[in-house]
């Protein structure tokens, strides 16, 4: 049984990397990012746990991907790993950035396979480069760039970061705590992903797929004369709206459920329970606009949509173009590839007894193509 586990941390909020989705979720063919990593460092069979810390929002999407163990992060890079830490049994732990992604075999076998007689043991890289410190050039022969995967005595790190000064790493903390540190050569492949610009220095991750992923969603709702009517986030000049927990815009509804059925996030009631008092009687484009950030965030475009209303009645000719024009803007996408079709079913069941209203819809996503960034 291996004495070693390895930490791998995902919580950032990416803000520094300038785009509207998580770094952890760029696509390396059709896999996010933060799989890839472990997938790659858990081929070396160095571990007897793998444990991937990451937001709380994250985590049950994430379980979709791979059997990993979860552990949920904290507002900084320390007290995410003071949280997955909590976890560790074993004697040794590995801790690295998922933004680290290129950790080459030679690497990792340089740090798993160093002599451990020091508390704490680090890759690093020297600097060709003349350095100054202020106004004073410093001798860079001794100056070393710290890189990730680190090497720790698990109760020493554990004993280092009971603190509340905060470090950028782990031998930083070790170190202060009266720990000692010894170094084994890192790789400049090993580059952290910071900025969107540091993609281009990335050698072995490869575009996104370009599969088109689609989801369908259908919901219904009753009338309900004692609300207005809002119906594909426009308001309905109506004497009746619909029987639900929130405004009722069935057609909104139906989209969620697509998109959300298109990215594997689940569906509109998981998102938002009926149970939960923060969504009675809210707007459904904000719960549409909310999906869309999530979508968004966890590596997603949207292409097109196509909504099909049944309905006896209310009448929503006079109302599509308005309706095409407001979701086309929650979505991000151009008018045009919005499609709102109408229907009724010739008098037949209950929407046709004008009981309520049916709503289809289709949507179509692809992963973001961060190799574009820059090119178009």
């Amino acid at each position: 049984m291996s004495d070693l586990t390895l930490i791998l941390l995902a919580a950032g909020s990416s803000v520094r990397f300038g785009q509207s989705i998580k770094k952890q979720w760029l696509r390396i063919e059709d896999r996010p990012l933060w799989q890839f990593v472990a997938d790659n460092l858990k081929q070396s069979g160095y571990f007897s746990n793998i444990i991937v810390v990451s937001s709380g929002e994250d985590i049950p999407f994430m379980k979709s991907y791979a059997p990993y163990n979860f552990a949920e992060g904290g507002a900084t890079r320390q007290e995410s790993l003071k949280n997955a830490l909590k976890y560790v049994d074993t004697e040794y732990v590995l801790v690295s950035d998922i933004a680290r992604a290129c950790i080459s075999k030679e690497m990792l076998r340089r740090i798993v396979n160093a002599p451990r007689d020091t508390d704490v043991i680090v890759p690093y890289l020297n600097v060709n480069d003349t350095v100054v410190y202020e106004e004073s050039t410093i001798d860079r022969e001794k100056v070393k760039l710290i890189q990730t995967p680190q090497l720790s005595r698990t109760e020493v790190l554990k004993s280092a970061l009971d603190t509340n000064q905060t470090f950028t790493d782990e031998s930083s903390a070790i170190v202060t705590n009266g720990g000692t540190r010894s170094f084994v050569k890192g790789d400049k492949n090993a580059h952290k992903i910071t900025f969107v610009e540091d993609l281009q220095k990335i050698p072995c991750l490869v575009a996104p797929s370009d599969e088109t992923l689609s989801g369908n969603g259908f919901d219904v709702h009753a009338f309900d004369d004692t609300t207005e009517m809002f119906l594909g986030g426009v308001k309905i000049d109506s004497t009746f709206g619909f029987k639900a927990h929130s405004d009722g815009d069935v057609a909104l509804h139906s989209l969620i459920d697509a998109l959300l059925g298109a990215a594997g996030m689940g569906d509109i009631g998981m998102m938002f329970p009926d149970s939960d008092e923060r969504y009675k009687g809210i707007d459904s484009k904000e719960l549409l606009r909310e999906v869309v950030k999530k979508i968004n965030n966890f590596g997603f475009t949207i292409v097109n949509v196509d909504i099909t209303i049944a309905a006896q009645k209310p009448r929503i000719a006079a109302y599509k173009a308005q309706m095409r024009s407001t979701i086309a803007e929650i979505l991000g996408i151009k008018m045009a590839k919005v499609n709102i079709k109408a229907t009724t079913t010739e008098k037949l069941g209950f929407i046709g007894r004008a009981e309520g209203v049916g709503v289809w819809s289709n949507a179509n996503l692809k992963y973001f193509n961060w190799k574009m960034i820059g090119l178009i």
